[in-house]
């Protein structure tokens, strides 16, 4: 993955076998000049530029009157220099001036890829696995130098960026924006993808052309939000799973984002994306130095598929970490939906007894099980367990469920409290709230302040505490409202707009800390279901609740959407009780299940009240999974058929482990068609040149050949898998409504 630098044409070429970015430095400014597939690499490629003059622009200076910023496409867009645009970077001086200048001045080229100070980040294990520029300008006059630090990675066509900013200066300085990276394409014949939804309908793809003006997704939560994932793709209009050119942004951060795309009148594009720079203010004294959050930008001229699995790739081997990072995840049942705060200890003996008889590996105690929390109205933040409901306390509950053959899970809230606390009573200041305004309650909650490094010690000490008590295999890290008056009564005035980014890097630090502490413990997070299912909380928790609504038909959409960036190893799944508890809809065992598989799997219902058809069942179920589960989580995953399609009545994909070797294909139809003829779905990513045995499975873990015969990897791929339903209103022993189908295939000699 070399580093080209042409220093006779000021030319950086940044490419492996995949892609080529580059870029060049004219009169001290760099512009972009092509992002795309890998072109050979030459000395200059200035006709790229653009440089020729439009109307009313303002020119570079006096001596360069023909350039302007405007029409140009810059590395660094910033303010006060005739870039008409929104900028990169925005910062105010101490004389009030927010007029910039910055030049370059150096760069280096580094082995690798350093670490981010007090923020996740992609990683790498070996230097040669990636090699980082990093590109130095400077303002003197305005006391200000900037790095920009550009990361190519060997066999991913995906590109890091971030940017440190200091402050070279004898005075003060405000940063107001700072954005990760910006990306210009010199075309806008393009289509946004976002993912977009709310609370239970999170990351539905949302598919627009672009036009001038501005388009994007942001948070202003505090969290990355159920609305808008901090994801954008740019795709050509006709782009499927498995043609045409898209371009990915996804953004490495849990708070605040904004990701814009500026398309100007003479079509071209700006992409931004980082910290959001509403609320934003961040004092920079002398000396000191602000590093933002990373934009992984990847590239595809093989379609959306080929895109997401760059993406799953890197974020399931070099963003993910930890002892959990590469081992298959338990198969666990949580007792939420079961009991909700209604439990006491014999309970969950109880549902965990019934539970482990069928092979489940993990059970995960939810909320509830401290003081003063018989419903969501009190005990959040103080941390102690409630021994009127757990005599045995949390040691001995472990205790209990480990002599079963079992894990022990837990749930936690480290950022919220409720009025009436110890904590609440003790510590008022640690309340994000502007005194003097009313109190704002979500879900009769309150936000603690993180950005407080004392409320950080606080709950890492508490925690530690209450994890290290017993022995506790998994936890469920929780996050039930969003932030609304953030204002820190421990921080100065003139530091408030620093409280929304340090309160997301305090969360980062207890996660940090905690894992550390707990490097056996697997992280899940977790944000009212899926409000930060992001990749800064990858970063520490290799898995995530994708979504509360743990409906079959809902989930289609939800892990569909969630797949675009992130690996099944990431989704939390499990098959719930019905009628389901979000939407009402009763739907079969078998579907609720072959969904779930193609996540971390697991339970979220009262396993004591199974029948023994739907034990046999789930003990199959559990059986499979186990079988399958490295393939699932570990495989390369392929969109077949989108839910969100045509009437979005149907939906498969599959996993194909890493030689081609054996795949699993799963087929959902949402309602029964009457008399609707032959069906079939074309795979992906198997041998053309192989046989695959092709077998159906079925409920009962039995299975039969689907053709009697081997099949091709070519047939299969280009004519398809059959799916013909001949129970289409014909055949009473069809199954209706809520179909779904597993498809299991091994190569053979």
């Amino acid at each position: 993955m070399p580093i080209s630098v042409h220093a006779e044409t000021s030319t950086f070429h940044l490419y492996n076998d995949e892609m080529s970015y580059i870029f060049t430095v004219r009169e001290g400014y760099p512009f972009h000049l092509y992002f795309g597939a890998r072109v050979p690499d030459e000395q200059e490629f200035d006709y790229l530029l653009g440089e020729a003059w439009m109307p009313s622009s303002v020119g570079l200076s006096a001596a360069c009157p023909h350039m302007s910023f405007e029409h140009l496409r810059c590395e660094l867009p910033f303010s006060g220099a005739g870039d008409m645009r929104l900028p990169a970077l925005e910062a105010v001086l101490a004389t009030g001036s927010r007029v910039l200048n910055l030049t370059y001045r150096e760069h280096t080229v580094v082995p690798g890829k350093p670490a981010l100070s007090g923020l996740p980040a992609t990683y790498v294990e070996r230097d040669d696995e990636a090699d980082t520029l990093v590109l130095t300008l400077a303002d003197d006059v305005a006391g200000i130098a900037v790095s920009l630090l550009y990361t190519v990675f060997a066999g991913r066509a995906a590109i890091a960026r971030s940017m440190q900013v200091r402050n070279t200066g004898a005075a003060p300085l405000v940063l107001e924006r700072a954005m990760s990276g910006c990306f210009g394409l010199e075309r806008d014949d393009l289509e946004l993808i976002e993912l977009a939804g709310s609370w239970a309908r999170e990351r539905s793809v949302v598919r627009a052309p672009l036009h001038p003006g501005i388009q994007g997704v942001y948070s202003l939560r505090g969290h990355s939000s159920h609305q808008f994932n901090p994801f954008i793709a740019l795709a050509e209009p006709g782009c499927t799973e498995q043609a045409g050119e898209v371009y990915g942004f996804s953004l490495v951060y849990s708070g605040n984002h904004a990701m814009t795309v500026d398309v100007d009148t003479y079509h071209s594009t700006r992409v931004l994306a980082g910290i959001s720079p509403e609320g934003f203010s961040w004092p920079l004294a002398p000396g000191e130095t602000f590093q933002t959050p990373e934009v992984v930008a990847v590239y595809s001229a093989h379609g959306l598929g080929d895109m997401s699995r760059t993406f799953h790739g890197l974020y399931r081997e070099r963003l993910a970490r930890g002892a959990w990072r590469d081992r298959p995840r338990p198969i666990l049942i949580n007792n939420w939906e079961a009991t909700y705060f209604d439990f006491n200890e014999e309970k969950l003996v109880e549902v965990a007894r019934a539970a482990g008889d069928l092979g489940i590996e993990l059970f995960v105690l939810d909320d509830g099980w401290f003081t003063n929390r018989d419903d969501d109205h009190g005990g959040l933040g103080d941390w102690e367990v409630n021994t009127v409901k757990l005599p045995s306390s949390l040691a001995g509950l472990a205790r209990r469920i480990n002599e079963l053959g079992m894990e022990f899970g837990l749930w936690i809230e480290p950022e919220m409290v409720n009025p009436e606390t110890r904590v609440w009573r003790e510590h008022p200041e640690w309340v994000l709230h502007a005194p003097g305004q009313p109190l704002r309650p979500c879900r009769h909650q309150y936000v603690l302040d993180l950005s407080n490094p004392d409320v950080v010690e606080y709950l890492y000490d508490r925690l530690e505490r209450v994890i290290s008590s017993a022995n506790i295999a998994y936890i469920k890290w929780d996050m039930n409202r969003s932030l609304a008056d953030v204002y820190s009564q421990t921080t100065k005035p003139e530091d408030q707009g620093r409280v929304w980014h340090a309160f997301i890097l305090g969360v980062y630090e207890l996660y940090q800390r905690l894992t550390a502490r707990f490097p056996h413990i697997l992280f899940e997070s977790c944000a009212g279901g899926g409000g930060r299912f992001d990749p800064g909380m990858l970063a520490y928790a290799p898995q995530a609740w994708t979504s509360d609504d743990t409906d079959a038909v809902e989930r289609l959409k939800i892990q569909w959407g969630t797949s675009l960036v992130y690996p099944v190893s990431s989704m939390g799944s499990h098959v719930s009780a019905v009628p389901n508890h979000q939407v009402f809809r009763i739907t079969p065992l078998k579907m609720r299940a072959d969904v779930a598989y193609f996540g971390t799997f697991g339970y979220e219902l009262d396993a004591t009240k199974l029948t023994e058809e739907e034990r046999a069942a789930v003990r199959a179920q559990v059986a499979f999974m186990k079988q399958h589960r490295a393939l699932i989580q570990y495989g390369e995953q392929y969109r077949l058929k989108s839910p969100f399609a045509g009437r979005g009545n149907e939906c498969a994909w599959m996993v194909v482990d890493e030689e081609s070797r054996e795949a699993l294909v799963a087929y959902y139809r949402v309602l029964q068609e009457a008399n609707v003829g032959r069906r079939s779905v074309r795979l992906a990513g198997l041998d053309p040149s192989a046989w695959y045995e092709v077998c159906e499975l079925r409920a009962d873990a039995s299975s039969s050949r689907l053709y009697g015969r081997p099949a091709s990897g070519a047939e299969l791929m280009r004519i398809g898998l059959d799916l013909t339903d001949e129970s289409a209103g014909q055949i009473v022993s069809g199954q209706g409504d809520f179909l779904s189908r597993l498809f299991k295939l091994v190569r053979v000699s």
